[in-house]
């Protein structure tokens, strides 16, 4: 946690200096906001064998680009989708070190950042150079993050387009994929946990045993699926107030979101069992299941008893780590009302 502040500084004063003061505003809220979303992308360095400092900085950087571009993203939301996809292009050119660097803000209203995006980019580059298998995990890597540019389509103004463009980009992205509804495969691509793990996996040895298919279909759909339904569960009284995309607003009753939400979490845990060196990449599911719990809005009377059946699902582990993710939050004021 103290080399994750150390990053998270170093941005911070880069994102002081941007020029236009509404992306200023979003790489700051970003910052301060979501270190969640970076201590928890962090957990991902005790995946290998040995820590390496290459890693945690590709870690921070990659998920503060996808916190960045988000809060981008939704406050030029007017701009289009084709200016969301546009903007995500960062994302994969984060992972293409050889790669030219697109105009991301060609369709936003705003754009001068002074360079922030570029160095972002930049500094994921830098890191995946010194990644000895980053070769080998690289394909996956880029799949997961073209198919990122779904958070193009989740702040669409007009929510009856939004659904029918993410059911049909779910439709075309994963046709013959029937265990999962098209709002938990856009949810979970939605998220950054399979693109984390597959590089905590270039930072091991190189050798013949690299386990690239087995952890991305633990990671996606089910973990990372269970993730952003546990997050969207816990804040659907906020998304409902604020006029948000609520992806647990798709189940047809809140009783059958929960009882879905148990099964996704238990079938997640076990996916992590099941991979090689399964405890680690069980703590780190105990952990993302234990920070959406600490949640204030997730003990408020209505949300307790679903809650409790998730922290059951969850583990032991789970169960145990709720204490410590409630004092982490007090400790860096990540609390939600």
């Amino acid at each position: 946690m103290p080399a994750v502040a150390r990053e998270a500084r170093g941005w911070r004063a880069r994102a002081r200096a941007i020029p236009a003061p509404q992306i200023r505003a979003d790489a700051l809220s970003s910052l301060a906001t979501k270190r969640g979303h970076t201590d928890g992308a962090a957990l991902f360095t005790s995946i290998p064998r040995s820590r390496d400092l290459h890693l945690l900085r590709l870690l921070v950087a990659y998920e503060l680009t996808w916190d960045f571009l988000d809060s981008v993203n939704e406050r030029g939301a007017r701009a289009g989708q084709l200016n969301g996809r546009q903007l995500h292009l960062a994302l994969i050119d984060a992972l293409q070190p050889d790669s030219p660097n697109a105009d991301y803000y060609r369709h936003h209203r705003w754009k001068d950042d002074g360079g922030y995006l570029n160095m972002l980019v930049k500094g994921c580059r830098s890191c995946c150079r010194r990644l000895p298998a980053f070769e080998r995990v690289r394909p996956a890597v880029l799949q997961e993050a073209i198919r990122a540019q779904v958070l193009g389509i989740n702040h669409e103004l007009d929510p009856l387009r939004r659904d029918v463009d993410l059911r049909r980009w779910a439709e075309r992205e994963f046709p013959n994929e029937h265990r999962a509804t098209w709002f938990e495969l856009t949810g979970a691509a939605s998220a950054s946990l399979t693109i984390h793990a597959l590089l905590a996996l270039a930072s091991g040895p190189l050798d013949s045993g690299l386990p690239v298919e087995r952890v991305t279909d633990a990671y996606f759909p089910w973990i990372s699926a269970a993730t952003t339904m546990l997050d969207s569960f816990v804040d659907q009284g906020e998304d409902a107030s604020n006029g948000d995309h609520s992806y647990v607003a798709h189940y047809q009753a809140p009783a059958y979101a929960a009882r879905r939400i148990v099964q996704l979490v238990a079938r997640s845990v076990r996916y992590a069992r099941a991979l090689p060196d399964g405890e680690r990449h069980v703590l780190i599911v105990a952990c993302m299941i234990a920070m959406y719990l600490s949640k204030d809005s997730a003990r408020t009377p209505a949300m307790r008893k679903a809650s409790l059946e998730f922290a059951r699902a969850g583990g032991s582990l789970s169960r145990l780590l709720l204490p410590v993710l409630r004092l982490w939050r007090i400790v860096y004021s990540q609390r939600s009302v």
